[in-house]
């Protein structure tokens, strides 16, 4: 994994949540690359870009305007183009509904926005390893909630 460049994109229109995302990941002994998106319409641009460097995993948020993660996640679930991408679902809801309704549209996996900063470095450290490194793991609603 020390070699590997893993490549990540976090889709979330609060600017502090950004911020906060990109110290945690940069405080994890992980070689990355990191794009930032603020809306849902920003992240299918990028995505479907003609010369766009895919990435590994998206963080996306549910709530965003324009288009929001639910819309963003069914458009790229039903690309070809985007199979080889890990989705997370990175958002402050825990909705039963919201689980269920991005679990059947093929999200990865689903974090409930931690509150400390220690906890985002564990959540993302798991995301990573578990998303990114090991992506043929069979996906289980019972562990779709990803808990620390």
């Amino acid at each position: 994994m020390e070699n590997t460049t893993i490549r990540i994109l976090i889709a979330d229109d609060d600017e502090g949540d950004r911020f906060i995302f990109k110290d945690a990941l940069d405080g994890l002994n992980l070689k990355h690359l990191l794009h930032t998106v603020n809306n849902g319409l920003q992240l299918m641009e990028y995505l479907t870009k003609k010369d766009a460097v895919l990435p590994n995993i998206i963080f996306l948020d549910l709530n965003m305007p324009r288009k929001n993660g639910l819309e963003c996640l069914k458009e790229i679930r039903n690309n070809k183009k985007f199979n080889e991408i890990s989705i997370a679902i990175y958002s402050t809801s825990a909705a039963e509904k919201d689980l269920d309704e991005t679990f059947c549209s093929g999200a990865n996996v689903y974090i409930k926005k931690p509150t400390s900063f220690a906890n985002l470095k564990l959540f993302l450290s798991k995301v990573v390893e578990n998303a990114y490194l090991n992506p043929d793991e069979s996906l289980e609603r019972a562990n779709f909630l990803l808990s620390i």
